[in-house]
């Protein structure tokens, strides 16, 4: 991403749930979370799986595609973030021939 973003996205999520994985793996190794940075440094992390983020902005979307770790392999994927009218976050984690997950994520 170049330039500096204005989004709602912007800044740090606490992952609560996905429709993949229980709360006990989310927070695996740290408190699950997913950041969202207006000038690079978008990262996110949730049980053994970590990544950094190449992030555009638009409204109350954010498309990004990321590459990371999983247990120590390397992986690689792509992704977007809606802002809900509640305040929740919606994540679409697609990993490239791989799992596709959504996540749900507050404000942290």
């Amino acid at each position: 991403m170049t330039g500096r973003a204005t989004s709602p996205i912007i800044g740090k999520w606490r992952i609560v749930s996905s429709d993949v994985w229980d709360r006990d793996f989310l927070d695996l190794v740290e408190p699950a979370y997913i950041l969202f940075s207006p000038q690079g440094g978008s990262e996110f992390a949730f049980g053994a799986v970590t990544g950094t983020m190449d992030c555009s902005f638009g409204g109350n979307t954010a498309f990004f595609t990321w590459v990371g770790s999983d247990e120590m392999d390397e992986v690689s994927g792509s992704g977007e973030a809606e802002l809900d009218d509640d305040g929740t976050l919606t994540v679409n984690l697609n990993r490239h021939l791989g799992d596709n997950a959504v996540l749900v994520a507050k404000k942290w």
